[in-house]
């Protein structure tokens, strides 16, 4: 019998027989280790434990404490077990597919009827009989026409058609959870009973159309998420809570913030109180750019095609496009032009304006870019995921050896940004070169290291992700925490070589010739809908005072204070401080209830007392209690309190 050498993560090589699984592996290092194997990393890819390995492999068994590898496995199986215990329970619905997301999975269905959350139940209590029973979970490989008349003679047409589109030569393989069938790459567990029964929970029914396509037919989608354990479960469902208080709609609608209709889908109608915090934020990243080195430029919002065909977009992003069509006086046909769905291109012709040289560079040009992008009316989430919306957009043009010098630049900007706006945790991603890639292996190495470079002597550490990178470079992704754990990835740092050379800029080297330049692409806030929404849920409505679109309420307690009521608002206004009286007949613990649903900062009651010593009865967002303090001293505090960290 052949032999093959298998390397291990302490360095050590052992000698297998040809055809040996990650099961039999792990049978051969320790029983115990048999037991709580689930699965393998062969060569770096997540491996079945009931897969053959290749020759001369690396190999490491997972067990349950592998975190990452666990979770996908237990989520995955779990999709399984949804979906079987859905047709156990309906056997006339059909199934399409399930993948692992963020936290747990979903699968969607073909059934006439809608779910109900009392099916959610019922589906629920079934998946834990299927995973009490410890049913052994197998793997097959079939031909593709076997494949195609098992579906057939089950009348699963989605089955087949995701057949169709696995290519020639790649291999389908049949999952068994049971008696129950599925078609599926894996890895999966070895039997059902491997996955925690009390750590998963069915959260919600949704439409979708059949693989994302609205000519296709609708769906139903049901979500779950799961982890290794119920305390990690219930730490989830926890924040899932948390995360409702929060929610930037609802919060949106107590303060007063904006909204959406359905005329205009995917854009906002922004108002007083939103716009505030808009134009605070913008101005705020506006001295912080001036400080920065850019200067800002403004371009157009509707540009011929012929740009985006230069571009590149029109060929790889038409689909996501507003096209507007144009009758042009004495033109022959209609003229093509779109809403610009970034600002790059246009970035590029200011560029071009005039020669370069250089001693011009880096270059560093920065514009508040109102950009328009067709998004799926299923993925338009409040401000979060909206159609209309403005970038924190800029461009660095620059040389090759400037790109670290930019880099570490950018990360140190950014770093101060986040901390004024109240983010300290956060971390960055490094994408290096796809498999499909254009430039010279000796360029992307120089780009790569030099982003590398720039992180660590920024003082940060970074995780690699391998072959993440664009076609054309390297990149930078910052990815902040919020209050409640979750993660956003906001800021990126892009390495693209590619435009200028499509858009033939140039500049006048040192030695007299032309040069490309390199292209920076940079965001800090990403976009400031999305990254209100963010700030919106991280503070749950209660904003940094310098942000608060309403930072004092002057609420009197008798109608014979009005006139102070109105003093004290006139001296805060003057001090720049967004005050406003409330001078309604209303009591005042109801005045005081309804600005802290609206999350105003601080609330300042006054009544006759108030008024005879020239004092104010100081009440802040959160706190039950008041105090005491003379007109200016409140006047003094809070005026402090309303500059933004940059002015202070």
């Amino acid at each position: 019998m052949s032999q093959i050498s298998l390397t291990f993560p302490d360095g050590k090589q052992r000698d297998y027989p040809a055809g040996v699984t990650p099961a039999e592996v792990a049978a051969s290092i320790a029983p115990s280790l048999a037991k709580s194997a689930i699965s393998a990393q062969v060569n770096g890819a997540h491996w079945d434990l009931a897969w053959p390995i290749p020759a001369d492999a690396s190999v490491s068994i997972n067990t349950i404490k592998d975190e990452g590898p666990a979770l996908e496995l237990i989520r995955h199986d779990l999709a399984h077990i949804m979906a079987r215990a859905v047709q156990d329970i309906w056997p006339d619905v059909k199934v399409t597919i399930g993948p692992v997301r963020d936290y747990g999975w979903f699968y969607d269905f073909d059934r006439a009827e809608p779910f109900t959350p009392e099916d959610l139940g019922q589906i629920e209590a079934r998946m834990k009989q299927i995973i009490n029973a410890r049913e052994p979970v197998k793997t097959e490989l079939w031909d593709r026409e076997r494949a195609r008349k098992y579906y057939e003679d089950r009348g699963e047409p989605f089955k087949i058609e995701l057949l169709d589109r696995i290519p020639a030569g790649e291999d389908i393989r049949m999952y068994w959870h049971g008696d129950w069938q599925d078609l599926c790459r894996g890895p999966h567990l070895q039997h059902t009973g491997q996955v925690p029964a009390d750590a998963f929970k069915l959260t919600h029914v949704a439409g979708a159309y059949w693989l994302g396509d609205a000519s296709r037919p609708m769906l139903q989608r049901i979500y779950g998420i799961a982890f290794r354990n119920r305390d990690d479960l219930k730490a989830h469902l926890t924040m899932l809570e948390e995360a409702a208080k929060r929610d930037h709609r609802k919060l949106g609608r107590e303060m007063n913030l904006f909204h959406m209709q359905e005329e205009a889908p995917g854009q906002i109608f922004w108002h007083p109180n939103g716009w505030t915090i808009y134009t605070q934020l913008q101005d705020y990243m506006r001295r912080q750019q001036r400080r920065g080195g850019y200067v800002e430029v403004n371009t157009p919002q509707v540009v011929n095609r012929k740009l985006w065909e230069a571009s590149g977009h029109w060929e790889n992003y038409q689909e996501n496009m507003f096209i507007v069509e144009v009758d042009e006086e004495h033109a022959r046909e209609k003229t093509i032009n779109a809403l610009k769905p970034m600002n790059c291109p246009c970035h590029v012709q200011i560029f071009n304006v005039g020669l370069k040289s250089y001693r011009d560079l880096p270059l560093r040009m920065a514009e508040f870019g109102s950009c328009a992008r067709y998004e799926p009316s299923g993925a338009l989430h409040g401000i979060m995921r909206v159609r209309g919306f403005t970038q924190d957009d800029a461009h660095i043009f620059c040389t090759e050896a400037q790109i670290e010098a930019e880099a570490k630049k950018f990360i140190e900007f950014l770093a101060a940004v986040y901390a004024d706006l109240g983010f300290d945790e956060w971390r960055i991603k490094l994408s290096t070169r796809p498999e499909k890639r254009i430039g010279t292996e000796e360029s992307w190495d120089y780009a790569e290291e030099a982003l590398a470079n720039a992180v660590t002597a920024a003082g940060h550490a970074f995780e690699i992700f391998p072959g993440e990178g664009a076609f054309y470079g390297p990149k930078l992704e910052f990815v902040l925490r919020d209050a409640i754990g979750r993660d956003w990835q906001c800021g990126t740092f892009q390495v693209d070589p590619n435009l200028p050379e499509r858009l033939d800029a140039h500049y006048i080297g040192e030695d007299g010739m032309k040069h490309r330049p390199i292209m920076l692409h940079r965001a800090c806030l990403g976009s400031f809908e999305r990254f209100i929404g963010i700030l919106i849920e991280n503070h749950a409505g209660k904003l940094p005072f310098w942000l608060a679109p309403r930072q004092v309420v002057v609420a009197s307690i008798v109608s014979d204070a009005d006139d102070y009521v109105a003093e004290v608002v006139e001296a805060l206004t003057l001090a720049g401080v967004r005050a406003e009286a409330d001078m309604r007949n209303e009591k005042i613990n109801y005045k005081v209830r309804e600005h802290s649903v609206a999350k105003v900062p601080v609330i300042l009651a006054i009544g006759m007392n108030e008024v005879k010593e020239r004092t104010v009865s100081v009440r802040r967002l959160g706190d039950t209690r008041t105090a005491a303090m003379t007109m200016d001293e409140a006047v003094a505090e809070f005026a402090a309190a309303a500059r933004a960290p940059d002015q202070r």
